[in-house]
C-alpha cells in the first residue's frame, strides 16, 4: 500500500473505504447541502424529493468516476501531476454535470419542478464551479500528503544509509587491523590456513561493503560463522560458541538486517573474550514462533578475571541496531541486554509474519 501511494499522488480512492462508507458519507453530503438549501422548500415532501434527487445526483456522480480514476491509475502514472490533475477535475465536473442534468429532467418531466431556462443553465454552471472547486482541493490534498510521504521515505533511507555506514566504520578498524597482522603471520608459516582465512574474510567485507540492507537469517548465521573463524585464530581455545537453530526449511523463511547479530558477537568479543585468559562460552538460541522471532544470546563471564559490570553495561549497548531493526520490523521490535556478575543475556526480539500460519 504504502509503495502505491508513493508512485501516484493520487491514492486508490475506492481501496480507501467500502463502497457502503462511500455512500454512507455522499447520503450525509446530500443532507447537508439539502439543509442549507431549505428556505426554497416551502413543504416536507419537497423537501424529501429535493434530498432524494441530491442522493441520486452525487451517488451518480462519484462513484462511477471513482471507479475510473482508479481504473485509469496505471495511465494517471505515466502522465504529468498537473495535467492529471486536470483530467480528474474535468471528469468529476463532466460527471457532476451530466448527473445533475439526468436529476433535473427526470423531475421535470414527472411535473415535480418547473423548467426555467435561465435557471438551470445557471444551476448546471454553479454546480459545475462548485464540483470543480471540491475536486481540486482534494487533489492538493493528496499531493502534500504524496510530497510527505516522499520526504519521509527519503528520510528514511538516508538514516538507514548513515547508520549502516557507521555500521561499517565500527567494524572495520578494530577487526581490519587485527584480521591484518592475522594473515601476515600466517602467509609465511602456514599458506594454505592463510587462504581459507583470506576466504572468510573476503565473503564477511563483501557483506559489509555491498549495501546489503536485509538478508535472509541463513546468509545472517554465515556472517557470523565467517567472523568467529577470522577470530578463532586470533583468541584460539578461548572462544566456543554454540548454536541452536531452527530447521534449515524455517530458516529459509526468516529475514533480519544485516550485521546486527555478528555485531553483537564483535562487542561481546572485544569486551569479553579479549580481556580475560579463560575459555568464554557464547549460547545463541534461535526460536521462531507466534510470529516473533527471539534470538538469545547467552556469555558466561569469566570466574577468575574482574569484570567491572558497570562498564559492561555501557559498552554492551545496541541502541543502533534496536533502531535499525525497529525501521525494518516495526516499533516492537527491541534488542535488551542484561548485565550481573555471572553472564551477559542479550535478547533480539521483532515480528516475522509466518506465511506458512
Amino acid at each position: 500500500m504504502l509503495a502505491e501511494r508513493l508512485e501516484f499522488f493520487v491514492p486508490k480512492v475506492m481501496e480507501m473505504m467500502t463502497l457502503w462508507q462511500w455512500l454512507q458519507y455522499i447520503l450525509a453530503w446530500a443532507l447537508f447541502v439539502t439543509i442549507v438549501g431549505r428556505h426554497e422548500l416551502a413543504t416536507g415532501p419537497q423537501f424529501l424529493v429535493a434530498y432524494l434527487a441530491k442522493c441520486i445526483q452525487y451517488i451518480l456522480a462519484i462513484i462511477p468516476t471513482l471507479y475510473l480514476v482508479d481504473y485509469l491509475r496505471p495511465i494517471f502514472k505515466r502522465i504529468n501531476p498537473i495535467r492529471v490533475s486536470l483530467y480528474i477535475v474535468l471528469m468529476f465536473m463532466l460527471a457532476s454535470t451530466l448527473a445533475m442534468l439526468l436529476v433535473i429532467l427526470v423531475l421535470i418531466n414527472v411535473g415535480w419542478l418547473a423548467y426555467e431556462r435561465q435557471a438551470l443553465g445557471l444551476e448546471l454552471l454553479f454546480n459545475m464551479m462548485f464540483t470543480g472547486g471540491f475536486t481540486l482541493v482534494f487533489l492538493l490534498y493528496f499531493m502534500r500528503r504524496h510530497r510527505e510521504l516522499i520526504a519521509l521515505k527519503q528520510s528514511f533511507e538516508y538514516k538507514l544509509s548513515a547508520q549502516n555506514d557507521l555500521i561499517k566504520a565500527r567494524l572495520s578498524p578494530h577487526f581490519f587491523f587485527n584480521t591484518i597482522n592475522s594473515l601476515l603471520s600466517l602467509i609465511e608459516s602456514n599458506p594454505p590456513y592463510a587462504a581459507r582465512l583470506l576466504e572468510h574474510v573476503s565473503a564477511l567485507f563483501r557483506a559489509s561493503f555491498n549495501g546489503v540492507r536485509e538478508i535472509s537469517f541463513e546468509e545472517e548465521v554465515a556472517l557470523c560463522k565467517h567472523y568467529v573463524t577470522i577470530e578463532s585464530y586470533r583468541l584460539a581455545d578461548k572462544l566456543v560458541v554454540n548454536w541452536q537453530l531452527p530447521d534449515d526449511e524455517v530458516m529459509g523463511d526468516m529475514v533480519i538486517t544485516a550485521l546486527t547479530l555478528q555485531s553483537i558477537i564483535e562487542k561481546i568479543l572485544i569486551n569479553v573474550v579479549e580481556m580475560t585468559t579463560e575459555t568464554i562460552y557464547i549460547d545463541i538460541a534461535v526460536v521462531w514462533q507466534d510470529h516473533r522471532v527471539i534470538i538469545t544470546v547467552s556469555v558466561q563471564l569469566p570466574s577468575k578475571t574482574l569484570m567491572i559490570v558497570h562498564d559492561l553495561r555501557q559498552h554492551v549497548n545496541f541502541r543502533m541496531q534496536a533502531e535499525r531493526l525497529q525501521l525494518y520490523f516495526g516499533p516492537s521490535s527491541s534488542i535488551e541486554s542484561t548485565v550481573t556478575n555471572t553472564q551477559i543475556v542479550t535478547i533480539i526480539d521483532y515480528p516475522l509474519q509466518d506465511a506458512g500460519l
